[in-house]
């Protein structure tokens, strides 16, 4: 089993730091995040013009920060001086407006935080060799797994990691398992997770015979995105591998009770 999976059971991932608490992937959402105790952040990745990699969901800057225009056309020394709090808006107001909110370069997540893992969604397509790279020079390959909704994003990013890093499947690897599972055949490929819904429209996604067959091929499954205790007890009692939430309190609320039954 990979280092990055092999930390914990279940794995507790703090999906975009803490998405609905705090600014998504921002430093203040990971701090409270890895402040409670947990060791497992999911974010995403873009890249600059210049080739800095950086911690951020949209393509576009308009709906998170002040800016505008794609994230790939800006160079950093743009970016880091953008407002990452400035649409946040959790109640009423905007808290943290103006507060030095910013977004985040990968290599200063890792740094700053080192005993985390690193959930990685690679949002933009031709930067699969940049990532591999930046990896490989800060010596992070056992410290993430790489994501993405494109298969040909991870194809080219597992060619360029050379197989050093950890992935999770892709959409065509997902539907290829769900099809092996329920005709009872062996789950293949070069994923070592599969990171789903619980249901993906009618389709129920995360149930025993999947559970079952992922594990024969010894690939984690994680489920994304749980919000609701009730929801976390009853995937958690399937067997799921990990849950991706937003509302990481809740869920150390729920495995601190199952460990006291």
């Amino acid at each position: 089993m990979r280092p990055f999976l092999s930390q914990e059971h279940p794995l507790r991932f703090g999906h975009r730091g803490s998405n609905l608490l705090w600014p998504q992937n921002t430093m203040v959402a990971f701090q409270w995040a890895m402040g409670l105790g947990l060791r497992y952040l999911e974010t995403d990745i873009h890249a600059t013009r210049d080739g800095r990699v950086v911690a951020f969901h949209d393509d576009r800057l308009d709906r998170l920060t002040d800016g505008r225009g794609l994230v790939g056309d800006r160079d950093w020394e743009e970016l880091r001086t953008l407002d990452a709090a400035y649409h946040f808006a959790p109640e009423r107001g905007y808290p943290l407006r103006g507060t030095g909110v910013r977004i985040p370069l990968l290599e200063e997540v890792l740094a700053t935080f080192p005993r985390c893992l690193l959930n990685l969604d690679l949002k933009q397509a031709g930067i699969e060799g940049l990532l591999a790279a930046e990896l490989a020079r800060l010596e992070a390959e056992e410290r993430v797994l790489v994501a993405s909704f494109h298969d040909g994003r991870l194809t080219r990013f597992r060619h360029a990691s050379g197989g050093r890093v950890a992935t999770s499947a892709g959409p065509r690897e997902v539907i290829a398992a769900l099809t092996a599972a329920r005709l009872g055949r062996p789950v293949v490929g070069a994923a070592d997770a599969f990171q789903v819904p619980e249901r993906s429209g009618p389709i129920r996604v995360v149930g025993g015979r999947f559970l079952e067959a992922a594990h024969r091929a010894g690939k984690q499954v994680h489920v994304w995105v749980v919000n609701n205790p009730a929801d976390m007890h009853r995937l958690l009692d399937l067997g799921v591998d990990g849950i991706v939430t937003d509302r990481a309190d809740l869920l150390l609320q729920v495995l601190a009770e199952r460990a006291g039954r």
